[in-house]
């Protein structure tokens, strides 16, 4: 094998397939005034043909509400069970959207249409193309090199593989569902434990950066972006470090999937590091599949995903956006937070950032509109928190639930409320005390 490794073909092969890889996921190219990443100006195309947005989201959200109990899955257990017959209000969701019957409240740019034009359409379709280039980036070799130089990192500080540092970079590039694509094939392959892969899917898929650009320009603060950026992104892992050393994530056991064992990180040679990683990747490279056969899998993988997701993501966003539109809900669990907002010096504002807190369970976007009003250090500690938080009921607890990450709705629930209230703490010190050093005057 260490000769075929490191033969002129395979070393070739390597650069040119994982060239490849980086380019569609970490390169961001300008298209008609959009600057985003390759694989999204694709989606952005794709959509554009006439009539496919209504006849794939029509086909994905209804097969995908059908599916689990035509393939007799939807009673493994009881989430799944409740999950499944969520999933089947997707279909009246779809159809109250197509036929505009309903209150007009309904159809505000906020409710219906974000749900469906913004996260529903975007995930799904991203997912499955999204898959098809991912092979040139998990099958010949980059997280095996990646890996051996992050595992110094990631490894003590995270507690997970160092090949998870790519996960982390494809969702603030991409999004959460690129990096939940990625966690997922490679937690399936015995490449990260139970475990590693909670961790990750919890603490490292975010939103993108292009939904803090949104979130940024709702609360003004785009004068001072990057301030609000690096301390967003540092403040997001710091949470996710804590995070893994407490309940519920620090009981998850170390067996792979379905009880495999997990294949150990390899360690590099004393003083060779970047041989070490080289020959890790050649050799990973001479073991992938053929390119077509790469492609065929993860595009089933992504379709089966997109078909997974998709009425989740229609019927429980919009279930969420509804109860927090014409219920207390998020106001009661909202009093979970108001002592750490009062603590932190909030006073007068603190029941107010309480409910912030809580409605992004229903959606990260919703913050925003919630602090509106507030003082612009609200407005601060907010903005970070809604990014730092990761799960919310509109998009990522659908995906990660979506996955086959054996990761319950109750241990994804506590770890929301780990990760808004340090970072409701953290984000509050930082804000208070060293955004003034960088000009931010409140």
């Amino acid at each position: 094998m260490e000769a075929k490794a490191k033969s002129g073909a395979n070393i070739a092969k390597f650069i040119l397939l994982n060239a490849i890889g980086i380019f569609m996921f970490f390169i961001t190219v300008s298209i008609n005034g959009k600057s985003s990443i390759p694989v999204d100006h694709i989606v952005t195309i794709i959509r554009s043909i006439p009539f496919f947005e209504t006849v794939y989201g029509i086909a994905i959200v209804c097969i995908g509400a059908v599916l689990p109990f035509l393939r007799k899955t939807w009673k493994k257990d009881k989430v799944t069970m409740v999950f499944s017959f969520l999933k089947l209000l997707a279909i009246p969701s779809m159809v109250i959207w197509l036929t505009k019957m309903g209150p007009a409240r309904w159809f505000d740019g906020d409710m219906l249409p974000f749900i469906y034009n913004k996260v529903v359409l975007p995930v799904t379709c991203l997912v499955p193309v999204g898959a098809v280039f991912l092979s040139f980036l998990i099958n010949y070799g980059l997280m095996e090199f990646i890996g051996v130089f992050m595992k110094p990192i990631m490894r003590p500080v995270w507690k997970t593989p160092g090949r998870s540092a790519v996960d982390a970079v494809a969702s603030f590039v991409g999004s959460y569902s690129v990096g939940l694509l990625i966690t997922n094939r490679v937690y399936k392959e015995g490449y990260y434990s139970t475990k590693e892969a909670s961790i990750i899917a919890t603490g490292f898929s975010t939103v993108s950066a292009t939904f803090m650009v949104v979130v940024a320009k709702t609360l003004g603060l785009m004068d001072h972006w990057n301030v609000y950026f690096w301390s967003t992104l540092i403040i997001t892992f710091v949470v996710t470090a804590l995070t893994t050393r407490i309940y519920p994530l620090s009981r998850k056991p170390d067996t792979g999937y379905q009880g495999m064992e997990v294949v150990p990180e390899p360690m590099p040679e004393k003083g060779k590091l970047i041989s070490s990683a080289l020959d890790e990747g050649l050799v990973a490279c001479a073991k992938a599949p053929g390119i077509l056969e790469g492609i065929k899998k993860n595009f089933i993988d992504g379709i089966n995903m997109a078909l997974s997701i998709g009425p989740s993501l229609m019927s429980v966003g919009f279930l969420g956006l509804l109860l927090a539109e014409y219920t207390p809900l998020f106001d009661l669990i909202g009093y979970i937070f108001v002592p750490f907002t009062f603590l932190v010096g909030f006073g007068g504002e603190a029941v107010m950032m309480g409910k912030a807190c809580a409605i992004s369970l229903a959606e990260m976007f919703l913050p925003a509109n919630i602090v509106a009003g507030a003082s612009p250090m609200a407005q601060y500690v907010t903005a970070i928190v809604c990014v730092s938080e990761i799960l919310f009921f509109s998009a990522s607890i659908p995906c990660v639930l979506g996955t086959d990450i054996d990761i319950s709705l109750k241990d994804i629930l506590i770890v929301w409320v780990e990760r808004i209230i340090l970072s409701l703490l953290i984000a509050a010190v930082v804000v208070r005390f060293l955004f003034p050093v960088f000009g931010v005057a409140f």
